[in-house]
């Protein structure tokens, strides 16, 4: 007896777990568009151009999934969120995910209770000082003021550096990337520090970026990736799989210019072939049509093209791939199989 009792609890649990995993992608669909959380703005990351339009790097996770599951990567309500408000944002429901320069960290993936779907960019924190300061390494930046996004983990990270390095500085707190720049350029602190490719993206909207350097020191682990809240299986699942689509159609050769036509008839590799829907029920195991990885590689691309026309060094950003080449190639990117 105990043990049916125990067995329909278990039954009982399952059926709430599985509607609560549900809701996510019901209140989506019910909308009719994406509400996902970005940065207030960071070149080639996150930004709106001059009609409003978002565009970026971050900002085509948030399409892919758009374009997962309505096939118009445009059916995204864009929220800027600070360092401050992105978590409150996502645990209130305010939006779906949030895709925001966001690290990957135990506590706010146990504690506060989110679930952080992968990493779209392999990162690391540093510094930013005018060459006119004249110091070569972060470890010259004793007494030094330093503008530092509150509600971070660079806030953290820069207090154990110092400590470390048995060294003291001055912070000066700020809100957005928009701010730290102000403040920096008006030379309210000697030097700013945020995540390195962030630097960067700064850097390129100077009036004479030349005139600024970025130390040699990269203090920290930074997986930036798009997150979820707990309790959401299905709706991470989406998440989670509608980026690996971008990432293994790279791997793949799969672009968002070959994508129908290979897509049009089955190929020879299995993999691309359940990847675009033509073979295998994966879009059926997501809830979604059998076309939901073509849809993002035709209207998003794939992993390689949205780095290269964001954030690559074909941009002002500069970025090269670095760690975040393709396994095949160095890096650490990796897709699990589509199978």
């Amino acid at each position: 007896m105990k043990k049916t009792v125990f067995l329909g609890a278990l039954t009982v649990a399952g059926l709430a777990a599985g509607a609560a995993a549900a809701a996510t992608l019901d209140d989506v669909k019910a909308r009719g568009k994406l509400n996902c959380g970005v940065a207030t703005g960071v070149p080639g990351f996150a930004a709106p151009d001059a009609n409003g339009e978002w565009a970026g790097f971050d900002v085509s996770v948030c399409r892919a999934v758009a374009a997962a599951i309505f096939g118009d990567p445009k059916a995204v309500e864009f929220v800027p969120t600070t360092g401050k408000t992105r978590f409150t944002a996502l645990a209130s429901g305010e939006i779906d995910m949030l895709a925001r320069n966001t690290t990957w960290t135990f506590s706010r993936d146990v504690d506060l209770k989110f679930e952080f779907v992968g990493v779209n960019y392999y990162d690391g924190q540093g510094f930013i000082a005018p060459k006119a300061l004249g110091v070569s390494s972060a470890k010259e930046l004793d007494g030094a003021t330093v503008c530092i996004q509150t509600g971070t983990t660079t806030e953290l990270n820069l207090a154990d550096f110092f400590r470390i390095n048995n060294i003291s500085y001055e912070p000066v707190p700020i809100e957005t990337n928009a701010e730290a720049q102000q403040q920096y350029l008006a030379g309210a602190c000697d030097t700013y520090t945020t995540d390195a490719s962030g630097l960067a993206a700064s850097r390129s909207t100077f009036e004479t970026p030349s005139d600024h350097v970025i130390l040699p020191e990269i203090i920290s682990k930074e997986p930036l990736g798009p997150l979820v809240r707990h309790g959401d299986s299905e709706w991470a699942d989406i998440v989670r799989w509608s980026f690996n689509a971008m990432v293994a159609a790279e791997e793949y050769g799969v672009t968002s210019a070959n994508v129908e036509e290979m897509a049009s008839a089955a190929g020879d590799n299995p993999e691309v072939n359940r990847l675009l829907g033509t073979e295998g029920n994966l879009g059926e195991m997501l809830g979604l049509d059998a076309g939901w990885a073509k849809n993002i590689i035709a209207s998003v691309g794939n992993y390689g093209e949205v780095f290269d026309s964001t954030i690559g060094e074909s941009t002002p950003i500069g970025l090269a791939r670095g760690l975040n080449a393709q396994w095949t190639n160095g890096g650490l990117l990796y897709a699990p199989p589509f199978r």
